[in-house]
């Protein structure tokens, strides 16, 4: 494990070069500041409500790579004083999914920092995130000596078609994709990092139905107190070292976790699907997204009888898909 980790370190070194800066305002970080680290291509729609859910929430600066976006992605992001930006041209697939890029940063920028790593997609809730902020969130888990924390990635829809609820740029997308799966969940342990693997929900049901073991994973662990040592190594799925994704209780109890509300599912599914088929770019030949073009000219509906609408995170933690363990 430590060889694997150091390749993966000399891997973002190399990839570094890739990497042209944009707008750096790196230097107003401040020793306390919790960072976002985030990869976009072509998110000018989603990326105005991104921006204000997340300083909402209390993070303090923004680290965005933008991957050859020709939607205006790049105006959106640059003249912001805490927002520092890269572009590059460079292969997604072959910068590891991205991860090479990401790692760098993180290396370079976010050492000693909480940091978010999240896509344009994914909106973070944590416990009391209604009225304590992410700031509250990560002084109990320096206090604990917590280094790591998971969450599940909930896909969020519509009741009816996605095509059905366009999205406004700008909008709360929960605003109309606020249903989710309550259940329909399998959980394995993965041996070689001990990360635990999630899969099922509204996808598994409607993409995969057939091979439910090539659904997306659902597991994440997004928010780490960062070392320039450390690296991602499948998404946010895990790390290196791997007692980072030892974020689940091992002999009972239950530990802290949160969630990512997940809004994949609304009606620009279909162009991004089709534009990364494309691409040939992702994560086995793209096959995941291959799944959502073969399903999305049926015009499928998400919802089912045993649909919950989303209403606060206590409701998720009642359900037990959060926990806010002995954080009181």
């Amino acid at each position: 494990m430590r060889l694997r980790r150091k390749r993966r370190l000399l891997r973002c070194l190399r990839k570094r070069h890739q990497l042209k800066p944009v707008q750096n305002n790196t230097s107003s970080i401040r020793p306390q500041d919790v960072l976002l680290m985030s990869v976009v291509r072509n998110e000018s729609i989603r990326l105005p409500y991104f921006l204000e859910y997340y300083r909402k929430l209390g993070v303090n600066h923004f680290l965005f790579i933008d991957n050859n976006s020709d939607d205006g992605t790049r105006e959106i992001l640059i003249d912001q004083p805490d927002v520092s930006l890269w572009w590059t041209d460079a292969s997604y697939k072959q910068a590891t999914y991205g991860l090479d890029w990401s790692n760098y940063l993180l290396r370079r920028y976010a050492h000693k920092h909480w940091v978010l790593s999240v896509d344009p997609d994914e909106f973070f809730i944590y416990p009391f995130c209604d009225t304590r902020p992410m700031r509250a969130l990560t002084d109990w888990l320096d206090d604990t000596g917590v280094r790591s924390f998971g969450t599940m990635l909930i896909d969020m829809y519509p009741e009816g078609a996605i095509e059905d609820s366009p999205y406004s740029k700008g909008q709360n997308p929960f605003d109309i994709a606020s249903w989710f799966d309550s259940g329909n969940y399998m959980i394995t342990r993965n041996p070689t990092y001990g990360n635990l693997w999630i899969q099922g929900g509204p996808r598994a049901r409607v993409f995969f139905s057939e091979t439910p073991h090539k659904a997306p994973a659902l597991n994440k662990i997004p928010l780490v107190k960062w070392h320039r040592r450390y690296v991602y190594v499948s998404s946010t799925h895990a790390l290196l070292p791997r007692g980072l994704n030892q974020v689940y209780e091992g002999r009972g109890g239950e530990k802290t976790s949160g969630a990512l509300l997940h809004a994949k599912l609304i009606d620009s599914l279909g162009d991004k699907a089709h534009e990364e088929m494309e691409r040939g770019q992702h994560y086995r030949a793209s096959g995941e997204y291959r799944a959502y073009v073969d399903r999305l000219g049926d015009k499928p509906i998400f919802w089912s009888k045993r649909s919950e609408k989303y209403i606060n995170w206590r409701q998720l933690e009642i359900l037990g898909l959060m926990s806010k363990g002995n954080w009181a």
